[in-house]
């Protein structure tokens, strides 16, 4: 960053629900309605001054997109690298999908391994900013690990609960970052109350999903990077994991932001949120043409990441779809392992299940020809692959020490 001024094009943060407005200059929450708040900046001002030319020189990192982040100094930043994430072709996959344009941006290659990264390095430095000692937060896995780390760089303390049966590299992420965990048996909505309780005996500060303005900050940096990789011509549709929600709404206020400045052109590409058919509520309140989900029982899904029986911004999801003539679509968990092997097979790329997740609704949705073949389709995939260890029998042949390597039928033998 190169100027001082406190907020730079930030101007207040806005309440989407009721229209309240509240000064950047404390800690805020949530709305008194109880929706969340929304960072809103002086887009007429930013579209005068601010020229895509002026990136060329910026390092290839998240903060080059400054002007639409709210931190008021440099200084404040906490970093550990975010780099831009690449949008790697997937030309044998998409073929195989009859998407001969897909692509996907991997959010795997991010510090802490997924996405969540871009939310941790914006909420955590505002935090700081702000004077934030002590945080506690749910997670399904990888947010918590995201915040632990980044809070232990900001030197700030961090109290993460998290269900049991979350993926255990995020546990030790937590756990070796010194963080205060506790392992929940119940899923996120139970650690969430459990956060809740634990934050109004404190004080410490909320920053669960979207219960604070400036995570979603961060993760609209993947809709900036996108715009900006693709030329500021925008894709077809976008394709996205949804469990709160969080990415999918920053993707759409980031869209709507580049289209306030005069830097992209034309309708805003189709959003779908992808879930599984084992969690479903924002597919079921889409289906019904609601303005807000229902809570989901029993919910599961190997693709833990998006298991969130009733997200906070779920009515923020749902207008995102409706204003981009978008939709929301389920996919079994059969396919969401198929399509995770399929694309190690064919791509060699190596996808957490929730990514697995959006490529299976890809192929879904041009099999039902709601996508056609010319479209520039992107794909996100939220992690790597590597976080999520099971123990699945993957069909690998076990072999005693004097055995010979099985020759599999496709392989060309040597002529005797």
């Amino acid at each position: 960053m190169s100027e001082s001024r406190p907020y730079r094009y930030a101007s207040h943060l806005a309440c989407p629900r009721c229209e309240a407005d509240y000064a950047l200059d404390s800690l805020r929450q949530l709305c008194a309605c109880g929706s969340p708040l929304l960072v809103r900046y002086d887009l007429t001002r930013l579209a005068a001054t601010w020229r895509p030319e002026q990136l060329a020189e910026r390092p290839w990192s998240l903060w080059r997109y400054h002007e639409l982040l709210p931190l008021a100094q440099p200084e404040a930043i906490v970093s550990l690298g975010e780099v831009v994430t690449p949008l790697v072709e997937l030309p044998r996959l998409g073929d195989d999908m009859r998407l001969p344009r897909l692509v996907m941006k991997d959010e795997g290659l991010l510090p802490t391994g997924s996405f969540k990264a871009r939310g941790a390095a914006v909420g955590i430095s505002r935090a700081r900013e702000l004077g934030v000692t002590h945080l506690a937060m749910p997670t399904n896995g990888n947010a918590g690990a995201a915040w632990a780390l980044y809070a232990a760089r900001a030197g700030i303390q961090a109290t993460i609960a998290m269900p049991e049966d979350a993926p255990y590299i995020t546990r030790q992420e937590c756990s070796l970052a010194g963080a205060h965990l506790s392992l929940v048996d119940g899923l996120i909505s139970d650690a969430g109350r459990q956060v809740a309780g634990f934050v109004a005996a404190t004080g410490v500060f909320d920053a669960s999903t979207l219960k604070e303005p400036y995570r979603i900050e961060g993760k609209k940096t993947m809709g900036l990077e996108l715009a900006e990789q693709l030329g500021w011509q925008l894709p077809d549709v976008i394709l996205y994991p949804t469990g709160g929600g969080v990415g999918l709404i920053g993707i759409y206020k980031a869209l709507q932001e580049l289209q306030a400045i005069g830097w992209v052109k034309g309708p805003l590409p189709r959003l779908v949120a992808v879930q599984a058919k084992g969690y479903a509520p924002i597919v079921r309140a889409w289906q019904e043409g609601a303005r807000e989900s229902r809570f989901w029982d029993q919910s599961r899904t190997r693709a833990f990441g998006i298991n969130v029986p009733k997200a906070l911004g779920d009515f923020l999801v749902l207008e995102a779809l409706y204003a981009t003539d978008g939709r929301a679509i389920a996919v079994s968990e059969a396919a969401i392992d198929w399509e995770q092997r399929r694309a190690a097979q064919l791509e060699g790329t190596f996808v957490c299940p929730e990514g697995a997740a959006v490529l299976a609704a890809a192929r879904e949705l041009s099999t039902l020809g709601e996508i056609p073949a010319d479209a520039r389709v992107v794909a996100l995939n939220t992690g790597a692959g590597i976080k999520y260890p099971d123990d699945r029998d993957l069909g690998v042949p076990r072999l005693a020490a004097d055995e010979a390597l099985p020759i599999p039928e496709s392989t060309t033998r040597r002529p005797s």
